[in-house]
């Protein structure tokens, strides 16, 4: 513990220092090669698998069966209603959840009475519900049209704080990132995309921000310090800044984490809830990424829309040919002694 501190403290003080915004470019390429791949590689695996809520459809659950075995309700509604594509899961640790494409009413009662038949229950412990398309149309608007409204009303909120739109741009930019790396982790391991993932996917947009204005913070602060008298270039001092927040934001992500990761771990293996295990999950990527996002898309994006205004280009080349003046008397005193 006491070396960690130590490192922390080296950070804050530059006495230790990695070099984030010099090798901005190099995590462009990454950020950009990764954005690629996830949006790519979910279509290349024939697309997203958006939930019954959305979709629309039919829905069987069959509870207390004598077994819990997934395969006998795939096989039992492919052969009462063939094409429905049944996506079969398990809820907690007695029932049997079957989702389906829209059926019938006579398809319907056919395949609850196939799955009580193939479990071996009374027919009341199979209930039935289905879901129109027109409404999951209407939730998917809904949940376009929170994000948007987010968006904007973020971008405003960080311009008037910051008083600058370039603060604004770099952590709209990350949150994209953040928004399209987390759904494409969604499509690339086929998780299913249910209400409660994109209430998690709109939750982890606050997180992301929260760090990202705690670092822009002390980045305003650094950068309001660099007067005559300071030798720090202005992408140094953006650079000290992420430096001095690294071991804030690592420890914040880890705090944020344990919780999320035990309401994981109990939504999806104790009891089996799917809207515990769909927000957590989305959740934990989110943090994650969020936390990357902040210390290498929206800080050094910051620093490269602001270090080529001519007014800090100017202060910048200024304090280089100073330092580089005060190394050579330095040299020049050396030899001479």
């Amino acid at each position: 513990m006491a070396s960690f501190s130590k490192f922390g403290n080296d950070l804050y003080t530059g006495a230790r220092s990695y070099d984030i915004v010099g090798r901005r470019r190099t995590w462009y390429i990454i950020a950009a090669v990764v954005i690629v791949i996830c949006a790519t590689v979910p279509f290349l695996r024939g697309g997203y698998h958006f939930g019954i809520e959305f979709t629309g459809g039919s829905e069987f659950q069959v509870a207390q069966p004598a077994e819990l075995d997934q395969d006998v309700a795939t096989q039992t509604v492919e052969d009462v209603a063939p094409g429905s594509n049944p996506r079969v899961t398990q809820v907690g640790s007695d029932t049997i959840r079957v989702q389906t494409s829209q059926l019938e009413a006579t398809q319907t009662n056919d395949v609850a009475d196939a799955l009580a038949t193939a479990y071996d229950v009374p027919a009341e412990r199979v209930t039935s519900s289905f879901i129109g398309a027109s409404w999951g149309a209407d939730i998917t608007g809904q949940a376009i049209k929170g994000l948007v409204i987010f968006l904007i009303l973020a971008a405003i909120g960080m311009t008037l704080y910051f008083r600058t739109w370039k603060m604004s741009l770099a952590a709209m930019t990350a949150l994209l990132h953040d928004l399209v790396l987390t759904a494409g982790i969604y499509g690339i391991v086929g998780f299913e995309v249910t209400p409660a993932a994109v209430i998690g996917f709109l939750t982890i947009l606050g997180y992301s921000l929260y760090d990202t204005v705690v670092v822009f913070d002390k980045i305003r602060e650094n950068t309001a310090e660099d007067g005559e008298g300071s030798r720090r270039t202005f992408g140094q001092s953006i650079n000290l800044a992420i430096n001095q927040t690294l071991v804030r934001s690592i420890n914040t992500s880890v705090v944020a984490l344990l919780p999320v990761a035990a309401i994981l771990f109990i939504g999806a293996f104790v009891l089996g809830a799917g809207t515990l295990r769909d927000i957590s999950l989305a959740l934990f990527i989110g943090i994650l990424v969020g936390t990357y996002s902040t210390i290498f898309i929206a800080s050094p994006l910051y620093a490269t829309l602001r270090i080529g205004e001519s007014d800090i280009k100017k202060r910048d080349d200024r304090k280089r040919a100073d330092r580089a003046r005060d190394a050579d008397a330095a040299a020049a005193s050396v030899i001479a002694s």
